[in-house]
């Protein structure tokens, strides 16, 4: 009799509660996603858990337990948002930038065609790479794509200059200035150099990544940037987008990625083009 007179105290369930509860669901949902793999999962876990107990003991009526876990929850929310700091920065980033691309710009249900598009000269990019590659020249390459990078790039050396496989080597030969650090590029040209990245924390690193690739997952992890790290231990190339690290990649995988990433026009169709020039 006890529990029936529980089950009839329960509120009634409709179709907004059911909504409610989907995007209830769907954001926690999104919120492990962003913090697997880091600190944070074991705390967001335990505070679910002890808000789950709250909703429960607050239905059955036990006044005493669900004041102080409500009390608890209350402070909290405040040791949370505190706690949490990077990662609702990563969330709010993410939310307002992460779902635009070259081609076809759009929030949520809105899409938009850019303006202008700017061709990257990828080709000087991937010959860089491949004689740094050859050579062990340790190097780390920052292309922006909606985010314009400018607290990094102004933590470096700002200049602006075409992009060229000479320079690029240059930049980051073992005897110059500006080779610790690294090369942030937007609107198809060189911004800065010897940038300083932020290092991802993420547990779920190898332990034979180095600074570079730590520095590549870190910046991909909070902008939509993509990075390109060459090991100078082992000489292979990466890739890093969206937080994840693309590892020993060849020089014709990399011309491929970046064209189809950043330029709009085929490669075929530019040949023709420079063809009829």
């Amino acid at each position: 009799m006890l529990l029936l007179d529980i089950i009839q105290g329960l509120p009634s369930f409709n179709i907004i509660d059911f909504i409610d509860v989907f995007l209830v669901g769907l954001l926690l949902f999104f919120m492990f996603k962003l913090i697997k793999g880091t600190n944070a999962i074991s705390i967001f876990i335990g505070f679910f858990i002890i808000y789950v107990i709250w909703k429960v003991v607050s239905i059955l009526g036990m006044k005493m337990l669900s004041e102080i876990l409500g009390q608890f929850i209350s402070l909290g929310v405040l040791a949370l948002i505190i706690i949490f700091q990077p990662e609702i920065r990563r969330f709010l980033v993410i939310i307002g930038s992460r779902s635009i691309n070259n081609k076809q710009r759009k929030f949520f249900l809105w899409k938009f065609s850019p303006s202008t598009t700017t061709q990257l000269n990828t080709t000087a990019i991937v010959q860089a790479c491949g004689h740094m590659s050859s050579s062990f020249t340790g190097a780390l390459i920052v292309i922006c794509q909606s985010n314009k990078l400018e607290s990094i790039v102004q933590s470096g050396e700002v200049f602006s200059s075409q992009i060229s496989t000479q320079l690029l080597e240059t930049i980051f030969f073992k005897n110059t200035p500006l080779h610790d650090g690294a090369v942030i590029i937007d609107k198809g040209q060189i911004q800065s150099a010897r940038c300083i990245l932020p290092v991802s924390h993420s547990t779920t690193i190898p332990l034979s990544m180095g600074l570079r690739h730590r520095s590549a997952l870190g910046v991909t992890e909070n902008t939509d940037a993509v990075a390109i790290v060459v090991s100078e231990q082992s000489g292979k190339i990466s890739i890093a987008e969206e937080g994840q690290i693309n590892q020993g990649v060849s020089l014709t995988y990399l011309q491929e990625y970046l064209d189809k990433k950043f330029n709009t026009m085929p490669i075929k169709e530019k040949q023709e083009e420079n063809t009829t020039r």
